[in-house]
């Protein structure tokens, strides 16, 4: 879809949040729902929904609302998430444990396929029924199972070069939980996942 070359970051982010609601009302067989009650839940104004999903076509029925069904099909394919998506996680440590028997129980097309370790004592063991293998065989592993995401849970002074061995081995987006910044190539997208950071802001809120 040509129109998806200028969406903005901030519907990018909000998609998954509408899939996860509407994903939600399919379990429990709320057949439609309207941008109003979407926003109510999701605390988000209704006229933001609207906008944000008419961006990639007419998906609503004036009167009606949206189909439920239908919506999530449509938002799954605009997320490319109706094929199977690999993702790579590099640093088998308490995160890196906790993210993939996380991962064991999602019932989505994006599954960590590979866990890369440094730490010899670590190579071999299982996590989630995979086996963690070391970096040597990180290119190889992407290659092969055609990987295109990863996730960095390494200490923060291993993270750049992580991240350099992962672009060089044609990962085009990387969620890093390192507590630092990394650099990589224009065509690799990074976004950054730091609960202290986040932890932190919400203290303010205190009273």
């Amino acid at each position: 879809m040509a129109k998806q070359e200028k969406i903005s970051e901030a519907v990018v982010r909000r998609l998954p949040i509408y899939l996860r609601y509407l994903s939600y009302l399919q379990q429990v067989g709320v057949a439609t729902v309207s941008s109003q009650q979407m926003g109510k839940n999701l605390d988000v104004n209704p006229a933001q929904i609207r906008k944000d999903l008419a961006t990639f076509g007419d998906f609503g029925k004036k009167g009606i609302g949206y189909d439920v069904n239908y919506l999530v099909e449509k938002i799954r394919q605009i997320l490319k998430l109706t094929d199977e998506i690999r993702v790579a996680l590099v640093g088998a440590g308490h995160l890196g444990h906790a993210i993939s028997n996380y991962n064991a129980y999602l019932k989505d097309n994006m599954r960590i396929a590979a866990i890369f370790d440094c730490d010899p004592e670590k190579l071999g063991k299982k996590v989630a029924g995979l086996s963690i293998q070391p970096l040597e065989e990180l290119a190889k592993t992407i290659a092969d199972q055609q990987i295109k995401l990863a996730i960095i849970t390494v200490p923060a002074p291993a993270a750049q070069s992580v991240c350099d061995q992962l672009t060089e081995a044609g990962i085009k987006g990387i969620l890093n939980f390192a507590p630092t910044t990394i650099r990589a190539p224009k065509d690799v997208r990074i976004h950054y996942a730091d609960v202290t950071s986040n932890m932190q802001s919400l203290a303010y809120y205190l009273t």
